[in-house]
């Protein structure tokens, strides 16, 4: 990561140790083979079911999903101390622990801290059901949108018509010759199963998009996801059929004003498909995590860690693909693209950004 990040409020002595044991911590944790999320080639869709419901194991390398740098809590008060980050699905108290199951409070002198998040998973959602919208002042993403504008429903169509889907139109970007739609992969191309050419609807299908009147976009590139390396992003892009099809305004928040680096502490906002506008703050800015997906649970590296303010998810199934933007700036740092009940991940905009070759419109 760039050097000359900040970390604000925090003493930044200890960084270079903090992240070369986050580092070690993680290739250990996250990188290690989890039985109940083995890739399942003949019913990708079934096992991933499974593995939502499978026990949690209390034994770190099954139940740690997530390391990285972030501010030590205590009795969920902040401290003020950069400490390495453990996230778990499920944080045991210390008298249901093993020794061997126990995570260390402290690495070489530096500061660790242990936080439930949950499950990770990837925040598409494609399901047989649609969320009412409630009267009121903020757009409606879910509806058929012209020109259609980030914030807004969009997907695929399923080639074996077994589901329907829908993901968030993250922004406009451009490679100076054409127009493309961002989102992540999961949300344009079904995890890599699609190939170019497929598609785009808005809104998404889940959300009553029609086939015969509602394409707007076609798959052009999608960042495959590895399962035997860590990842930086999980992103795609879509060319839009015309440009008049598409604005750059983000629904309720406006068009970004370029882009900058995520640092903690920094307030956030997003518009996404399922939740609309939300306000957050990131925790952490380099983190680690291990997220599931139909097609298997991936390792990413380097990511984003966001809460929401006012005891308020950031994010839900469904809003994968927001951009998400500095408050009062305008200015992109992350794409959106999985997290749980209570934290969500974002993908760093820089390397969104150069892994396709574009800029923001």
């Amino acid at each position: 990561m760039p050097r000359e990040e900040r970390y604000l409020g925090f003493s930044t002595r200890d960084l270079p140790d903090l992240r070369t044991a986050k580092a070690e911590w993680s290739k250990r944790l996250l990188l290690t083979p989890r039985i109940e999320f083995a890739r399942a080639a003949r019913a990708p869709r079934i096992e991933a079911a499974r593995a939502l419901t499978a026990a949690v194991n209390p034994a770190p390398a099954q139940n740690v999903v997530g390391v990285g740098v972030g501010e030590k809590l205590t009795d969920d008060k902040h401290t003020g101390t950069l400490a390495v980050k453990f996230l778990v699905r499920i944080k045991y108290p210390e008298s249901q622990l093993e020794s061997k199951t126990c995570l260390p409070k402290m690495i070489d002198g530096l500061a660790t801290d242990v936080e439930e998040v949950g499950l990770f998973r990837r925040l598409r959602v494609a399901a047989a059901r649609r969320k009412p919208h409630r009267p009121g002042a903020m757009p409606n993403p879910r509806t058929r949108i012209r020109p259609a504008q980030p914030g807004c429903s969009i997907g695929f169509q399923d080639p074996n018509n077994q589901f329907t889907m829908a993901g968030t139109f993250g922004a406009v970007v451009t490679d100076r010759t054409n127009l493309y739609l961002l989102s992540n992969n999961h949300v344009l191309a079904d995890e890599g199963r699609l190939q170019p050419g497929a598609p785009i609807f808005q809104p998404g299908l889940l959300d009553g998009g029609d086939v015969n009147t509602d394409k707007v976009a076609e798959l052009t590139q999608a960042i495959l996801l590895q399962a035997g390396a860590p990842n930086k992003v999980d992103c795609a892009m879509a060319r839009t059929l015309k440009s008049s099809l598409i604005s750059r305004e983000i629904l309720w928040i406006g068009a970004p004003q370029g882009t900058t680096l995520a640092q903690m502490d920094m307030t956030v906002h997003k518009f996404g498909r399922t939740t609309g506008y939300r306000v957050g703050r990131v925790t952490s800015v380099d983190t680690d995590v291990s997220v599931q997906y139909e097609t298997g649970t991936f390792t990413f590296s380097q990511q984003i860690i966001l809460v929401g303010f006012g005891g308020q998810s950031f994010s839900d199934a469904g809003d994968s693909g927001s951009l998400i933007l500095e408050r009062g700036t305008n200015r992109a740092v992350g794409l959106l693209f999985a997290g749980s009940s209570s934290h969500t991940i974002a993908n760093q905009i820089g390397e969104v950004l150069q892994a396709l070759h574009v800029t923001l419109a």
